[in-house]
């Protein structure tokens, strides 16, 4: 008797879907029979060209409002009873939600919450209580749960979210890898990056710290600004890239501090294409206070280039600190601030640091390696 091979993957908002970009094409061509369902949008819509997959559109908020959250678990668990999948793979607070309660209400044979990060952590007083027993409850509904990092694993057993037996980390971690290759400068045309050199303005005599990602406090902006402004008082020369827009709801303050921070700073807002950008930078830097494991990292990393990041939960599974970069107290705009300014001084430490950034992305996080560790997975959850 052939087994049933029916995969269903999910995420709350259809933006996450480029969280795992090629991944439901690789499964489909391991002969899954893939569904996806998210919140309406073009990265989903685009899934249906593709052979073998299947997109669900459901209607999910972010944020905990009950009674479109119950209309949305309603469509989770008619998507599931026709669909009737052997193992059910979601991500991201609200999807995951509603998908494990659903996938328990039907029993789903096998279900699965990708914890892609903590939200919890940067919240207080009953917004976090709230956020934990919301997350106690998914994983309850779980038959495991499967995180993107160590430190993210061991900070979910930490809280008693989950025990330990139930929450697993395939290979070094990461939710979908890095496309090595596409990211090297080989993999550019020299077009592409005159045309991002010359929208970034920079100078090519002073080196760079980029940032890549949202603009918002979590991810340590304001931490940033602090720092830059002190490497600006220091003398320390250098420029500053931002690439990446204001998150919704973040204060505009914080494009004004950035601005302020540095003599020669360059914001170029959001791009469809970052791998250009990392080109124009001498090192990357991630201040974050929590994180799953950062895909920004990885691509700097595949680029050549070292990071300077924090000790938070998932960033520091991303750098090995003094081998691939460098890693600082969270909050610290001191600590920050003189390891920017080592690597800023020093190019032969720039160059050693990226070069084993490179070679250790190549190794653990190429995205064929974490597709395969992930495929093998789901076939022995069979």
């Amino acid at each position: 008797m052939t087994k049933n091979r029916t995969l269903l993957l999910g995420v709350t908002a259809d933006v996450s879907l480029s969280l795992m970009r090629g991944l439901p094409a690789f499964l489909a061509h391991r002969g899954w029979d893939v569904h996806v369902v998210s919140s309406s949008g073009p990265h989903l819509s685009s899934l249906s060209a593709t052979a073998n997959i299947s997109p669900h559109v459901v209607e999910m908020a972010r944020e905990p409002r009950p009674f479109s959250d119950l209309r949305a678990l309603v469509a989770w668990v008619r998507i599931l009873r026709r669909v009737r999948p052997s193992v059910i793979l979601v991500g991201t607070p609200k999807a995951g939600l509603l998908g494990m309660v659903a996938g328990f209400v039907t029993r789903v044979p096998r279900r699965i919450y990708m914890l892609r990060g903590l939200r919890l952590e940067t919240e207080s007083g009953i917004r976090r209580r709230v956020l934990s027993e919301l997350e106690r409850l998914t994983a309850s509904a779980s038959h495991e749960v499967l995180a993107v990092s160590k430190s993210l694993a061991d900070r979910y057993v930490q809280l008693g979210l989950a025990p330990q037996r139930k929450t697993i980390v395939l290979g070094s971690g990461s939710s979908n890898g890095v496309d090595v290759v596409a990211h090297t400068q080989a993999a550019i045309s020299k077009s592409v990056l005159d045309e991002a050199r010359a929208h970034a303005a920079l100078r090519a005599d002073i080196p760079v710290v980029g940032f890549v990602g949202r603009l918002t406090i979590d991810k340590g902006v304001e931490v940033l600004a602090e720092a830059t402004a002190s490497l600006r008082e220091s003398g320390t020369q250098f420029q500053l890239l931002v690439v990446g827009s204001l998150d919704e709801g973040q204060n505009p303050g914080l494009l004004k501090r950035l601005r302020e921070s540095c003599a020669e700073v360059s914001i170029v807002g959001h791009v469809a294409d970052t791998r250009p950008y990392f080109h124009l930078m001498d090192v990357l830097c991630l201040p974050t206070y929590r994180e799953g494991f950062p895909n920004v990292v990885l691509e700097a990393s595949a680029a050549g280039i070292p990071t300077v990041t924090t000790n938070a939960t998932g960033a520091v599974d991303s750098v090995r600190d003094g081998e691939t970069g460098l890693i600082v107290d969270v909050a610290s705009a001191e600590q920050l601030a003189t390891a920017l300014r080592s690597l800023l001084l020093d190019q032969g430490l720039r160059e050693r640091l990226g070069i084993a950034a490179h070679e250790r992305v190549l190794r653990e996080f190429d995205r064929e390696k974490v597709w395969n560790n992930l495929d093998a997975f789901l076939l022995s959850r069979q």
